[in-house]
C-alpha cells in the first residue's frame, strides 16, 4: 500500500497502536454476464460528436476487459474505428443495422435497436 494513500483510509479511526496497518478490501471484479442475458441496446448518436455520427452500444453489464474485447471485435468486423470506455461501445459511423446482426450472431440475443 502506498504510504500517502489517505482516500482509502477516510472514515478510519486513529489507532494508538505501533504495529496497527490498515487493509483495504481487494476491488470486486465485475462479474460478466452472458451473452444471452445481456440488455444491449444499439442507437445512432451525433451529440458532441462535430455533427459525426456514430453507433452507440450500451448496456453492457461485465468487466472493462470483456467490454473492450467485444467492442474490438465489432471494430474489426466493420472495418472502422471507435472506443470502449464509460458503460459503452462506439463504433465510427452509421453501422446500427450491422451492429445488431453481429451481436446476435455472437449469441447477444436481447439486443434491441433504439431511437436516435
Amino acid at each position: 500500500m502506498k504510504k500517502n494513500d489517505w482516500k482509502d483510509r477516510l472514515n478510519v479511526v486513529y489507532s494508538t497502536n505501533p504495529d496497527f496497518t490498515y487493509q483495504t478490501d481487494p476491488d470486486e471484479k465485475a462479474e460478466t454476464l452472458p451473452a444471452s442475458q445481456q440488455k444491449l441496446r444499439v442507437s445512432l448518436d451525433k451529440k458532441n460528436r462535430g455533427g459525426k455520427i456514430v453507433t452507440l452500444i450500451t448496456g453492457f453489464i461485465g468487466s472493462e476487459e470483456d467490454m473492450k474485447e467485444l467492442g474490438k471485435m465489432l471494430k474489426s468486423r466493420c472495418g472502422v474505428g471507435g472506443s470502449a470506455k464509460d458503460g459503452e461501445i462506439i463504433i465510427q459511423g452509421d453501422f446500427k443495422n450491422r451492429v445488431i446482426e453481429l451481436l446476435k450472431q455472437e449469441g447477444y440475443t436481447q439486443t434491441k435497436e433504439t431511437g436516435g
